[in-house]
């Protein structure tokens, strides 16, 4: 069964508090999710992301371990985050985990590299 979308998980909450701890947590070097740093720049989100999630061929969305639905949060309980998951009808597998995420250093084009062949699209997603 293919792909249908994709959804990466941050190792990190959402909203204002969310956002304030993570970059405290950051600033005092306890905090570290390396989707964040592959999605943002310090201050807001990389066009480069933007234009590259728009060219896969799913869907991709981002969230926030406090917005997570059941069956996600399931997946990620399992996987840990960050994550990016795929979605296999009504399942959730692991596409990309933490430590490959990691690996990636930031590099949004690392990640498509990985994602376009995990999807099965050769013509882009080529070392």
């Amino acid at each position: 069964m293919a792909i249908s979308e994709l959804v990466g998980v941050y190792d990190a909450d959402g909203g204002l508090l969310g956002e304030a701890a993570y970059v405290w947590g950051r600033l005092r070097g306890t905090r570290h999710c390396s989707l964040c740093d592959i999605t943002h720049s310090t201050v807001r989100r990389k066009a480069e992301w933007d234009r590259m999630a728009a060219s896969l061929p799913v869907p991709v969305r981002l969230l926030h371990l406090n917005e997570l639905d059941d069956g996600l949060r399931r997946a990620v309980a399992s996987t840990g985050a960050p994550v990016v998951l795929g979605r296999e009808g009504d399942e959730w597998r692991e596409v990309v985990g933490s430590e490959e995420l990691d690996e990636m250093a930031g590099s949004v084009g690392a990640l498509e590299v990985v994602l376009r062949r995990r999807l099965g699209d050769p013509a882009r997603g080529t070392d």
